[in-house]
């Protein structure tokens, strides 16, 4: 177990330059969106670190589970590095050859045709990519559905058999040997959703670090000069802030509640703007840039996707809760709802989880 002690240690040293570049690379003005990426990222890592630290106590964990837990941490972390490191050389290898050529241009007029662009296809442009994201796993999630029940006759492997998040953490905490237990209850769906956004968000953290970088490179910078408004240019892409919050939100949430946090992070927060840009006449006080019919269409929407996920009692809950990060992000209070959103509502499910045993009733499982 040598080569995972040390690959272990790989993956903490690389948490901790994530962390510090999150926090150098940041515009420093962007106090809230700072705070609450950093607190996200850095309880993802402590929770994975935890439980990595916890399976080394069970010997029976050492053939497998061990080995795929730590690659699945690290391998992402390595491959983006090494993407980096090709990117960049290669990037300066461009800068030499073509150092006597001039690019402004094409990069201002690529620029340009962004900026022409109308507030809606802005928007649509931005927010399109995250309801993509949520129709393609909830794709993938019932594909295999269809699969597992037809081969074992049952889904509840991809059902956690408990779903109070917090009180499985507090017994990995307190309880020796659980482990295992906890791990296997969680379904092989859990992980493949927390995985997924683990790795998307460091592909996203790599971009926005090496954008605001002069001597790296990552093939996906081009596309920030010409889908990021110059307010973005100054702070971090919203594409960032999505991912970790989506990606502290598959760890802190099971796959039902997931889906549903990202299907309000992307239909009714798209709901909410494309109304409110079309046909918002009446704006929010306090907030000129949102309307109240924006705000009522995403609370529409918001409420459907729960009802089917989670049923009456926590569509309400989250629809309530939506309503007021959506009125009260931006103005006044100065925080992206692309994390507040994700966020905000893991730590709303797993609180009142825990301490009402107030569980949810999926209406679409049904239909299987």
């Amino acid at each position: 177990m040598t080569v995972f002690f040390y690959w272990f240690l790989l993956i903490l040293f690389s948490y901790f330059v994530v962390l510090f570049c999150f926090m150098h690379f940041s515009y420093k003005k962007d106090q809230y969106n700072n705070f609450l990426g950093f607190s996200a990222l850095f309880l993802t890592f402590i929770v994975s670190i935890i439980v990595v630290l916890l399976m080394f106590q069970d010997i029976t964990l050492y053939s497998t589970i061990i080995p795929i837990f730590t690659l699945s941490f690290g391998l992402p972390l390595l491959i983006i590095e090494a993407i980096i490191i090709i990117s960049s050389v290669l990037f300066f290898v461009f800068k030499k050859i073509f150092k006597n050529k001039d690019f402004t241009k094409f990069w201002s007029l690529l620029e340009e045709k962004s900026n022409k662009r109308s507030k809606l296809r802005a928007d649509t442009y931005r927010k399109i990519p995250h309801v993509l994201i949520f129709l393609g796993l909830l794709l993938v999630w019932y594909i295999s559905v269809i699969i597992v029940k037809d081969i074992a006759g049952s889904i509840s492997g991809m059902i956690p058999t408990n779903n109070n998040m917090l009180l499985l953490f507090l017994t990995l905490l307190t309880e020796p040997n659980s482990i295992k237990p906890v791990l296997y209850s969680l379904g092989w769906f859990y992980y493949l959703l927390f995985f997924f956004f683990y790795g998307f968000c460091f592909i996203m953290l790599a971009n926005e670090f090496t954008r605001k970088s002069k001597w790296s490179g990552f093939p996906f910078n081009f596309l920030c000069r010409v889908l990021l408004c110059e307010e973005e240019k100054r702070s971090y892409g919203t594409y960032l802030f999505f991912a970790i919050g989506q990606m502290v939100a598959a760890l802190m949430t099971p796959p039902m509640v997931f889906f549903t946090i990202l299907g309000i992070s992307s239909l009714a927060d798209l709901a909410t703007s494309q109304i409110g840009i079309r046909i918002g006449k009446n704006k929010i006080k306090w907030n000129n840039d949102k309307s109240w019919e924006g705000s009522i269409a995403g609370v529409i929407v918001c409420f459907i996707i729960c009802i089917l996920f989670l049923g009456i009692f926590w569509a309400l809950i989250f629809t309530i809760a939506f309503f007021v990060f959506d009125v009260f992000t931006n103005k006044p209070l100065n925080v992206t709802d692309n994390l507040l959103i994700p966020f905000g509502s893991s730590l709303i499910f797993i609180f009142i989880r825990f301490l009402f045993n107030l569980d949810y009733y999926t209406i679409i499982l049904i239909w299987f």
